[in-house]
């Protein structure tokens, strides 16, 4: 089956090319009478879109979503909510010179091999641009999961290229991650990693980073103990996204140098009779399933593939080529991925707790 759709109970399907008529997303499985309007999803693709600043693709996308069913007199009606935006900027012909040429680091080769032909306008469905239906439907989940259940997603730039913050992620603000164009919520790095960026774009070159996941005020018992593990479907949901590298949660690899007697996080009685762990190695989850504990992950995210600085690769022949891009790239994924990483953890949350009502109440 086509890997088009995401979740069991709360489901996604994502269509659309990155130069096509239009992006979007079907989501079936959503609680009826939530109150949503196209202002509130809104305001979670405009941190997506593209030239939202300097540092971003200067693709003129406003990415106006449009909801076209599932929601009526502005509450979910149950039945499947479909949300679109329709392409406004694509330039296709910025992409004529690569129709017959395997771009370094991208998807063309594997598509042709197993399609027998590719879209090479903008990449196709293999384009970041279908993230705009993941995120579109992460609002929706967000808002419910905060409404009904409190829980909040706070998703940051941590490190770009070698330049990270130490920031308490306990301690970050959604107004802290917001009050800069790379979304770290540490000012005095941000401004480093912004120099950064600024620098590699204007080398015609691209580079990447790590994105922090933090999931707040989650209640105990979400996910499955075996092959549906919470952090096993959040490392899923993580490495669908473009240019997604690695995914570790918790202590992640660096738990590799300690020792039980240092990673075990000890229980304790807090005073209000809640069950609470003194440390939090285990990364809000035992056995794969939440334990109340702040849940938090990192997702690193490679360089860019599109860049202005020529490369060798071959053509549809298996002829040697020379290429340089062309057209309106990012240098630096991070910034946009954000929201994504967001929308991604809420779709995931969202479809666990339902399942867990559902086998438990």
């Amino acid at each position: 089956m086509p890997g088009n759709t995401f979740g069991q109970l709360f489901k996604i399907t994502t269509f659309g090319e990155s130069h096509g008529g239009c992006v979007g997303v079907v989501i079936d499985g959503c609680p009826p009478g939530l109150s949503i309007t196209e202002a509130e999803i809104q305001k979670e693709l405009d941190r997506r879109k593209p030239g939202q600043s300097a540092i971003t693709s200067p693709r003129a996308e406003q990415d106006i979503i449009h909801i076209m069913s599932g929601v009526s007199d502005g509450k979910t009606t149950g039945t499947p909510i479909l949300l679109l935006a329709y392409n406004k900027d694509a330039r296709s012909e910025d992409y004529d010179e690569l129709k017959n040429i395997y771009r370094p680091g991208h998807a063309d080769f594997t598509f042709q091999m197993k399609y027998g032909l590719r879209d090479w306008k903008g990449s196709g469905r293999a384009s970041a641009r279908e993230t705009l239906g993941r995120v579109a439907a992460g609002a929706i989940a967000k808002k419910y999961l905060k409404e009904k259940f409190n829980i909040e997603f706070i998703s940051y730039v941590e490190q770009v290229g070698e330049i990270k913050t130490n920031v308490d992620f306990k301690e970050v603000t959604l107004g802290a991650i917001e009050s800069n164009i790379i979304r770290c919520p540490d000012q005095n790095i941000a401004k480093k990693m912004i120099k950064l960026v600024q620098s590699v774009k204007a080398d015609g070159d691209s580079v990447g980073g790590i994105i922090r996941g933090v999931i707040r005020n989650l209640p105990v018992g979400l996910g499955e103990p075996v092959f549906d593990k919470l952090p096993a479907d959040l490392g899923k949901s993580m490495l669908s996204i473009n240019a997604v590298k690695g995914f570790d949660f918790g202590g992640g690899f660096g738990s590799v140098s300690m020792r039980g007697s240092e990673h075990n996080d000890e229980f304790y009685t807090d005073k209000k009779g809640k069950t609470r762990t003194k440390s939090n190695n285990a990364g809000g989850t035992l056995g794969g399933i939440s334990n109340g504990e702040d849940l938090y992950f990192r997702v690193a995210f490679k360089p860019v593939s599109t860049i202005m600085k020529k490369q060798n690769t071959i053509n549809l022949q298996g002829k040697k080529v020379t290429m340089a891009a062309r057209g309106r790239h990012d240098p630096c994924v991070l910034p946009r991925a954000v929201p994504i990483v967001d929308a991604m953890s809420a779709l995931v949350i969202m479809d666990h707790l339902l399942r867990h009502k559902a086998q438990n109440q």
